[in-house]
């Protein structure tokens, strides 16, 4: 149920407009009413509104200096600022300072109305964005305490601004994607694309059509020109995923991408500028694969600026509990259930386990524990489902 606030003075005004707002059945409106600015300000920062009608001319505090003090606050509610001396210069000022529009007293009804649901929508749809984000972020965040991890995350928090080029190297499952996908929110180029690409499941006649695109019959199949990945990651962050398994062809044409920030599409003679940081990573060693001629050196060294090694998962056993919770809380939220329970005789049984596939075996086990058991995870489960 949307919420409005009426900020106002007079209480003529406040009562016809609380009259027009209830009229609008259709919208389900919860409206509450502040007779100045001091009062409107306090129930902003008490109470979570989506849209607040806010007059300027008022005692104590005027509208603006609500609406400059309600912003500092971080408060996200969509001013729609109400003046009887409305001006252009007034319009656009409060707008400048974050309103979200402005209506002359007494306010035309369909306009009012309009910017009302109007106003409604973008908040709708910034509380949505809101919501994804956290989504996007709790998925890709990495969790532990242990002293191999805390120096991975020092070493993110370090260079994640620094427009380097990093290699993330470790064995599967160790969470390689989650590292490339913090680097990429803490940098600069955040709001911009991060693209993946899994080197190792794409054929490879394929991956240079993958990685540069390519231009209309540049083969059979080449119906319309298609943009490549490294086009697709203008301004963000292209993640080249088991990069130790691209065939020394496309090596070659990433080595001259990164040399000289330029790419040809297959089939083109033209060359493209990009503007693209390239994080690599694989469970390979890549420097015993350069010996056996199946990896460029002049490539690695290109790609390793700063190499992050990940620690396995017996490494860092002392992170299982914390991991266990969060997959816990992940999965009862997917399955819409009630969070299940786990013994710490249990948990003290996955702390003693091998864990060769490292996070990700980890986490199909609690699921399968999470399908299999009842309410609280015991240890006699974790000896049959482990």
């Amino acid at each position: 149920m949307p919420k409005v606030l009426i900020i106002e003075d007079e209480t003529t005004i406040r009562a016809v407009l609380k009259d027009i707002l209830a009229d609008q059945k259709e919208l389900k409106l919860e409206i509450e009413e502040a007779k100045d600015g001091q009062e409107g300000l306090a129930k902003l920062q008490t109470d979570q509104f989506d849209i607040a009608f806010c007059d300027i001319k008022m005692p104590k505090m005027d509208g603006m200096e609500v609406l400059q003090k309600a912003k500092e606050k971080g408060i996200t509610t969509a001013f729609i600022m109400i003046s009887a001396h409305g001006t252009t210069e007034l319009a656009v000022d409060a707008v400048k300072n974050g309103a979200y529009d402005f209506l002359q007293k007494p306010p035309d009804l369909n306009r009012l109305l309009i910017t009302l649901r109007n106003a409604l929508d973008r908040t709708s749809l910034m509380n949505e964005t809101v919501s994804l984000k956290k989504k996007i972020s709790t998925k890709y965040e990495i969790i532990g305490q242990s002293s191999a991890l805390k120096e991975t995350l020092e070493i993110i928090e370090k260079i994640a601004s620094k427009d380097v080029r990093v290699l993330i190297t470790g064995p599967n499952g160790t969470g390689k994607e989650l590292v490339a996908r913090q680097l990429h929110e803490k940098s600069n180029r955040s709001h911009h694309p991060f693209i993946e690409v899994n080197c190792a499941a794409i054929p490879s006649e394929l991956i240079e059509s993958e990685l540069f695109g390519y231009e209309k019959g540049a083969f059979t199949s080449a119906v319309k020109q298609r943009i490549g990945k490294f086009e697709q990651a203008e301004q963000g962050t292209l993640f080249l995923d088991e990069i130790g398994d691209m065939s020394l062809s496309a090596q070659a044409k990433v080595l001259r991408a990164l040399q000289e920030n330029k790419i040809t599409r297959v089939g083109g003679e033209k060359d493209i500028s990009i503007n693209t940081r390239v994080i690599a990573a694989t469970n390979k060693d890549l420097k015993k694969e350069i010996v056996e001629g199946r990896f460029r050196e002049d490539l690695y060294h290109r790609l390793s600026v700063i190499v992050i090694k990940l620690p396995s998962l017996a490494e860092r056993k002392e992170d299982i509990p914390l991991l266990v919770d969060k997959f816990l809380d992940e999965i009862a939220e997917s399955y819409g259930n009630k969070k299940r329970a786990i013994d710490a005789k249990a948990i003290d049984l996955l702390k003693q386990h091998a864990w060769p596939g490292n996070i990700r075996e980890l986490k199909n086990v609690i699921e399968r524990l999470v399908i299999m058991c009842e309410d609280t995870i015991l240890p006699t489960d974790v000896k049959k489902y482990l």
